[in-house]
């Protein structure tokens, strides 16, 4: 497995993690326990350690997951974990931010309790909070670091004058973000503000939340399920913008078929390919998919490919989140 560093934080990771949110919310019906566990015990067998997830997924239940999962295996993998969006607890609806020094605090103490962990190697602020300024929500973080309940300090979707505010507090070790050949707006300012500061990314949806899979070939094919996000509110799977977006993924698969590997291979090795400091974390339910997605650290692109790819990525129809959703991230 390739292994590279978190920034300058001395953790050092497989090139290609996990993100686990799928295994307990949005993207259909949760995974069982059982079958979930099994996926993350063959994940660690094929190398991966490094694992995603967050105090929202599942409402708790995902960390809880991914404690039993790992209970007296910690020492084997980089786990991390974020904070931040208020939930309501019986509707389950997105009701505010919380990036105060009590909730850093407070959010802190629960995830390590639903873990079963003495210490969180990453810990994120999930979506920067307007209302409190990013120095004194990176401040409370940095004081979790010196008392040894965190290992290092991570940002989520904020902008590249946010990551520069926080950094002077306290060294970010990594931003993650929303990252693909159909997600690049980060290119402009906030990727070379990370390259600048020396701060890895963590690549989220590397794989268009399964569209660059390839796995939908026509717009029948679209998830439907009340469960799936993506069926209900997610732009680019909309009708009037999957069937142009479909077309490009055609077009992938098609350099894919050239180069004998997969559109998800190619699609994560596009991702690594832009940068020893950035890592990707594709979400997957099943174990084959798991296998397939590390078949892209053999995957090898030319320059002809990037330009191929670079076009494509202009052709986007819909934005990545709703107007709500985009109206947290990168700010």
């Amino acid at each position: 497995m390739v292994s590279r560093e978190l920034g300058q934080s001395g953790i050092s990771v497989s090139a290609i993690g996990l993100g686990c949110m799928g295994l307990s919310e949005f993207y259909g019906a949760p995974t069982p326990a059982s079958e979930a566990i099994k996926l993350l015990h063959r994940a660690v067998d094929l190398g991966i350690t490094h694992f995603d997830t967050a105090e929202i997924y599942g409402q708790g239940r995902n960390e809880q997951l991914l404690g039993r999962a790992f209970a007296g295996r910690w020492l084997e993998i980089v786990l991390a974990t974020k904070f931040g969006p208020q939930r309501d607890p019986v509707t389950g609806d997105f009701v505010g931010l919380d990036g105060s020094p009590a909730n850093v605090r407070a959010s802190c103490e629960k995830s390590l309790q639903r873990l079963g962990a003495e210490r969180i190697d990453l810990y994120y602020l999930h979506r920067v909070d307007p209302a409190i300024p990013i120095e004194d929500t990176v401040g409370e973080m940095a004081a979790l670091v010196q008392e040894g309940k965190i290992g290092a300090i991570g940002l989520s979707e904020a902008s590249a004058k946010t990551i520069a505010r926080a950094n002077a507090v306290h060294p970010i070790a990594a931003l993650q973000t929303e990252y693909s050949i159909f997600s690049r707006d980060i290119e402009q300012e906030i990727l070379p503000t990370c390259v600048d500061l020396g701060i890895g990314l963590v690549a989220y949806s590397p794989l268009g939340r399964g569209m660059l899979t390839g796995r939908f070939a026509a717009i029948s094919d679209r998830p439907t399920s009340e469960t799936d996000f993506r069926a209900q509110m997610q732009p680019r799977f909309q009708p009037g913008n999957i069937e142009a977006n479909l077309q490009l993924v055609a077009a992938i698969k098609a350099i894919a078929d050239q180069k004998g590997c997969v559109a998800a291979q190619l699609a994560l090795a596009w991702v690594l390919g832009q940068g020893n400091h950035i890592v990707a974390i594709p979400g997957t339910t099943k174990v084959v998919n798991l296998e397939i997605n590390l078949g892209a650290l053999d995957c090898q692109l030319t320059e002809e490919d990037q330009a191929t790819l670079d076009e494509l990525a202009d052709q986007v129809r819909g934005e990545r989140y709703p107007p709500e959703g985009m109206s947290t991230v990168n700010r």
